[in-house]
């Protein structure tokens, strides 16, 4: 059994995407947009603009993250992080930069008793990360 995040960005997720790929190295493994719905089998996203993104996977190391435009406005992440993990401290802080970019810092990153690095940020999407360096 997995679980796995769904993000749900507010007419935001391709931008979300492309952001994520650029940062931390995540590959779109599946994307369909809301006009690519099968006739008949999209009457929840009638009022959807057809060419945002219904759903899409996007791989980031051995995880998968599920995200969507379909959600009501003002959507808001709160209540988790997302949480990442490097190899070195070095890595850690350029996922943490990556990131960080354009968003806020939480916790900067640093050393901790549990972790070489540990960090925590808020990205310019309003999702919350940790970054962390064992």
């Amino acid at each position: 059994m997995q679980v796995q995040p769904y993000l749900f960005f507010d007419g935001r997720c391709e931008e979300a995407m492309a952001f994520y790929a650029q940062a931390i190295g995540a590959e779109t493994t599946f994307l369909m947009r809301f006009k690519e719905a099968p006739p008949g089998q999209g009457e929840g996203c009638a009022n959807m603009d057809p060419e945002k993104i219904m759903h899409a996977n996007l791989q980031i190391g051995d995880s998968q993250l599920m995200l969507s435009d379909g959600s009501p406005p003002g959507t808001a992440f709160t209540g988790f992080s997302l949480s990442v993990s490097a190899a070195t401290a070095q890595e850690a802080e350029q996922r943490f930069n990556a990131l960080a970019a354009g968003g806020q810092v939480t916790m900067p990153l640093q050393k901790t008793f549990w972790a070489q690095a540990f960090g925590m940020l808020v990205d310019r999407f309003g999702v919350s990360w940790m970054v962390n360096c064992e």
